[in-house]
């Protein structure tokens, strides 16, 4: 009944309010990974960049990864030569908060495959692209303009195969490269609300 209680309280779906706009430039940052490395979207023009607002605490992600799913998906896009920045905006406050050791122990330990773990622990990234919940998907296309903006799929379950739903990014990705517009660009994410610091 707890573990109900904690699901409950912990789910959220956003507002159809967008900090970024489909087709205008996506936004530069800058960032620091767990290894102490500094990551420039910029750095990754000419390339098909997916962004993960990211917390394994939640029980959305928590499935999405315990069902070896976020990994399939991570391994299938990498084969692509697609880049998948992980971005970590849960502040030092809280629980869920991970230092780069325990982050680089839980990369390890989950067998993740993206490109980055982004520590954005200040939340300057997760706010710049009005990243709402974990999981909350983004898709850049090669010529740096935002394709896709919401939800990884159309179910919003904590529980069962995520392999079993419509897979918006890796759709968003498969019609960028064949060189088509994206059929859905935009959709309300679905997850747990971001631990921002403020």
């Amino acid at each position: 009944m707890k573990k109900l209680s904690i699901l409950l309280t912990a789910m959220v779906f956003a507002a159809a309010t967008f900090a970024v706009e489909i087709g205008k430039p996506a936004p530069d940052f800058t960032g620091t990974d767990i290894n102490g490395k500094t990551v420039k979207l910029s750095d990754y023009k000419g390339k098909i960049v997916v962004i993960e607002s990211y917390n394994s605490d939640c029980p959305f992600c928590m499935n999405h990864y315990t069902t070896g799913a976020m990994q399939e998906l991570q391994r299938n896009l990498a084969a692509k030569d697609v880049v998948w920045l992980i971005v970590d905006s849960v502040n030092k406050k809280n629980p869920s908060y991970r230092t780069p050791e325990q982050a680089r122990k839980e990369l390890a330990d989950q067998k993740i495959t993206a490109t980055a773990w982004i520590d954005d622990h200040s939340g300057d990234i997760g706010h710049l692209y009005g990243m709402k919940t974990t999981p909350h998907m983004f898709v850049i296309a090669k010529d740096g303009t935002l394709a896709y903006d919401g939800a990884i799929d159309n179910r919003p379950q904590p529980f069962g195969d995520p392999r079993t739903a419509k897979n918006y990014v890796s759709a968003a990705v498969d019609e960028l490269l064949a060189g088509k517009p994206v059929t859905v660009s935009q959709n309300k994410p679905y997850g747990c609300g971001v631990h921002y610091a403020n």
